[in-house]
């Protein structure tokens, strides 16, 4: 399984490593000057790494060149992957909340690959051998819940929807319900991502967790923000959004092999401290992993084949 997931990922991240790893690798081959830290903030910034990040890498590759002058290319590349598991430890490690069931409150702007995010981690959870139970709460969209529907009968796994425009709320309260009725492991709960009126949002959110909290206390026990990797730092923006909203406790990166903007990840552990808990990897249903920070360091920052 780790195995599998390293090829997946490093497959994933295989246009984000033609801008990285091979150029790094070029860059740290030649002899190094001012212009060469120049070139190599270019490089991170191309990679998505965001201004932090940028300039943290680059004091932190200042500091060893000092201690290290003439470092052989390895070396260096070693450096930024030391740099690299610094920031993917940053991020607070929660004590998972205790539950049964356990519900996860999943939010996400349209379009970000929400739906079939769900979807996939239905099957992983399945796959795990954890009952699933999903809730269509995004009842603004009706594409949303009939494409939820048609995941769940490809997959075999119950749905609670309501109608078109009905209130969100209320599916979550059947779903919970229900769940708790069939002793289901996991609930997960579409809800709907739009951000144009934050307000309506935000108060949207707030009644479907007072409702969730109602039926099951202290849930939801996971609020998962899924992000589309392939728009980069503006994923960083909508996190952000929707931490202030309702406080986030993990983050799907859903397309990660769809982008070359694949140190996004890095943006996020370091400006925000929220963890990466799975990656979408493919179109598949089994095309979405648990996040691996030591195989993501190892494939960031190897030579592109």
């Amino acid at each position: 399984m780790v195995l599998g997931f390293f090829k997946k990922i490093k497959k994933a991240l295989s246009k984000t490593t033609s801008f990285l790893g091979g150029r790094l690798r070029s860059l740290f081959s030649k002899p190094w000057n001012d212009e060469s830290f120049e070139e190599l903030e270019q490089i991170l910034y191309e990679a998505d790494l965001g201004t932090k990040c940028v300039q943290g890498f680059t004091k932190h590759l200042r500091s060893f060149l000092k201690t290290h002058p003439g470092a052989p290319t390895e070396s260096l590349l070693d450096a930024m992957r030391s740099y690299a598991r610094l920031i993917l430890l940053k991020a607070p490690q929660v004590e998972p909340k205790t539950g049964s069931p356990q519900v996860y409150l999943i939010v996400g702007v349209n379009g970000s690959g929400k739906t079939t995010s769900i979807a996939k981690l239905a099957n992983l959870l399945h796959s795990q051998g954890k009952s699933v139970l999903l809730a269509a709460a995004d009842t603004f969209r009706a594409a949303a819940i009939d494409q939820l529907q048609t995941w769940a009968d490809r997959l075999s796994i119950p749905i609670v929807k309501g109608k078109p425009g009905s209130d969100p709320s209320a599916v979550a309260f059947d779903a919970l319900t229900a769940a708790k009725a069939r002793q289901v492991d996991v609930v997960l709960i579409d809800t709907a991502g739009r951000l144009q009126n934050k307000t309506d949002l935000m108060h949207e959110l707030e009644k479907i967790r007072r409702t969730c909290d109602k039926v099951v206390p202290a849930s939801p026990h996971e609020t998962i923000l899924v992000l589309d990797a392939t728009i980069g730092q503006n994923a960083l923006d909508q996190a952000r959004t929707f931490h202030q909203f309702t406080p986030l406790t993990g983050i799907l990166l859903a397309k990660l092999d769809g982008s070359a903007k694949g140190g996004i990840v890095l943006s996020i552990y370091e400006e925000l401290g929220i963890p990466v808990r799975w990656v979408g990897v493919g179109e598949g249903a089994s095309d979405l992993m648990e996040f691996d920070a030591e195989d993501y360091v190892t494939s960031l920052f190897e030579k592109n084949h």
